[in-house]
């Protein structure tokens, strides 16, 4: 599927429950609610750098569960040790596009050993969709495009724009869809491993 034809879908943004954690308590209740599900979506987003030799570490981290959308702004307050137990946590899977960056500048934060943390952009490669990223891949196997219009936006802010929370959701709750349909079309097996023989 080629720029125009995602152009030509329908647009859809996540529309289901998005909880930005603001205190122990929210954390708490996150964390419970993660941690009894076998697959989320996860991303992260990162203050962009437009000048040369700027960088930054990852301000957000999105994580999709079934039934809400979990957002933590990393400067708020200490999610060290609550992200460090659901990344490396081996009975959840942890499904992202292009993740290797993201757990790599995550590391910088805070250090964890992840777990069953899935590249859905590699798995679709490896299955001969040469145009892997979330994008893409919603509009060729979910039938609709997504916004990337906040992608460039300042993440660092400590309130979110509604736009912000919405792009922020939506990512983490695309890469959650796809997994499915990734078992569904046979990419992956009922228990998230790819077939050896592809």
């Amino acid at each position: 599927m080629n720029g125009k034809e995602v152009s030509q879908l329908p647009m859809r943004k996540y529309d289901g429950p998005v909880q930005l954690i603001e205190s122990e308590q929210d954390l708490s209740q996150a964390v419970r609610v993660i941690g009894s599900e076998q697959i989320v979506g996860l991303d992260t987003e990162t203050k962009p750098a437009f000048r040369k030799g700027e960088y930054y570490l990852p301000s957000l981290i999105q994580i999709a569960a079934s039934s809400a959308v979990y957002l933590f702004q990393l400067k708020r307050m200490g999610f060290s040790t609550a992200l460090r137990e659901i990344l490396e946590n081996p009975a959840i899977i942890k499904a992202g596009i292009g993740v290797a960056d993201d757990l790599l500048n995550l590391n910088k934060v805070f250090e964890f050993s992840p777990e069953r943390i899935l590249d859905l952009s590699l798995i679709a490669q490896r299955n001969g969709i040469k145009r892997s990223g979330v994008r893409n891949l919603a509009g060729r196997l979910l039938g609709f495009r997504i916004s990337k219009g906040a992608s460039t936006s300042n993440w660092a802010r400590p309130e979110l724009t509604q736009r912000q929370t919405d792009y922020a959701a939506t990512d983490a709750w695309v890469c959650r869809e796809l997994f499915l349909q990734f078992q569904e079309i046979g990419f992956l097996d009922s228990k998230g491993r790819q077939d050896q023989s592809t």
